[in-house]
């Protein structure tokens, strides 16, 4: 008798799964777009209803809220809709966690482009050169990142606070690497009433921050570096250096090159403060922070998802002989560097 195979059945489920996907992207968005769940969360919970109340046809409002039962975004009970746990904190506009703005920029055209050609990005390792490197001077996109996912960054701001408050509470000078919407540098100086804070980034991303800083209520003590921040002169006497998903958009020559920068900049036992997705050793995982790599591959001519181990090398060739990875709640890691 032939023993049952361990191994399931062959089926390509997964494969249609994944080259539908984009389905999925655009479907999602549109809901976002017409607002379909604040409506349903406000009480519009049948087709007509939800129709009435976001300018829509009653099929059009019916075909798409079933799509998302499908996808687990929403629920269904007869011919009534609810929001998943999961939409109801995130993507309803009266929940105080909304997050839906990041869509403009997830699932902008300049993102979905660079993958529908991946292949070309895949044959030379990087961005082709027939399209523009995210990372150049004054690249639109980044204006649009500063004010599509400030609501998702000031939580994870927050975490960041959370792992590195020990190191934080001392300072008084606070440097905030490529700070686009700005939101880590406030969210630190609201938490350090004392702390002064001098962020970079190009000038056009920089007028985001800045009225993000004047909603805050920090604005008195948020000044602006505005340049490349590989050029410009960021000044001396720092306590504490941030780095928010900066450093994975360059090679590690690059990366060693800026840190020697940032330790010039802090005083004698200051830290650098790194969040990024940090892989593990694997490179598969976990999930989230392995798969950015692809990212990088698509948008960077040598960006990359940095495992820790190769992180801290370029780190103590920059000078700094203590590194130590914190994990966070979340997709994201803190590297803390002392000088």
């Amino acid at each position: 008798m032939t023993a049952p195979s361990q191994n399931p059945r062959p089926t390509p489920e997964r494969i249609f799964q994944s080259l539908n996907s984009h389905q999925l992207t655009g479907v999602l968005k549109a809901a976002i777009d017409l607002d379909v769940f604040t409506a349903i969360g406000g009480g519009a919970d049948t087709p007509a209803a939800i129709a009435a109340k976001c300018g829509t046809a009653e099929r059009g409002a019916r075909i798409l809220c079933d799509f998302l039962v499908v996808n687990g975004l929403l629920t269904k009970n007869g011919n009534r809709y609810g929001l998943a746990s999961d939409s109801a904190m995130f993507l309803d506009r009266n929940s105080p966690a909304y997050i839906g703005s990041c869509a403009d920029f997830v699932a902008s055209d300049l993102l979905q482009d660079r993958f529908r050609n991946f292949a070309d990005a895949v044959r030379i390792g990087g961005t082709p050169k027939v399209a523009e490197d995210s990372a150049e001077a004054e690249h639109p996109m980044w204006v649009e990142f500063a004010r599509s996912m400030a609501p998702l960054q000031t939580q994870m701001a927050e975490l960041l606070f959370l792992a590195a408050e020990q190191e934080a509470k001392p300072a008084r000078k606070i440097l905030d690497v490529a700070a686009g919407h700005g939101m880590f540098g406030i969210t630190f100086s609201r938490h350090l009433p004392n702390a002064e804070i001098y962020a970079t980034d190009w000038p056009s991303v920089l007028e985001v921050a800045k009225q993000n800083a004047q909603s805050a209520g920090v604005a008195s003590r948020y000044h602006t570096i505005a340049g490349d921040a590989f050029e410009v002169e960021l000044g001396s006497g720092y306590d504490l250096a941030l780095l928010p998903n900066f450093l994975h958009h360059y090679d590690s020559a690059k990366i060693e090159h800026f840190m020697r920068k940032v330790h010039a900049a802090l005083k004698g036992g200051g830290h650098a403060v790194t969040l990024d997705f940090v892989p593990n050793e694997d490179r598969v995982s976990p999930p989230v922070p392995a798969s950015f790599a692809a990212i990088m591959l698509a948008l960077t001519p040598a960006g990359d998802a940095y495992t820790f181990a190769e992180y801290e090398q370029m780190f103590r060739k920059a000078g700094f002989a203590v590194n130590e990875l914190r994990v966070l709640p979340t997709t994201h890691s803190v590297i803390i560097s002392q000088k």
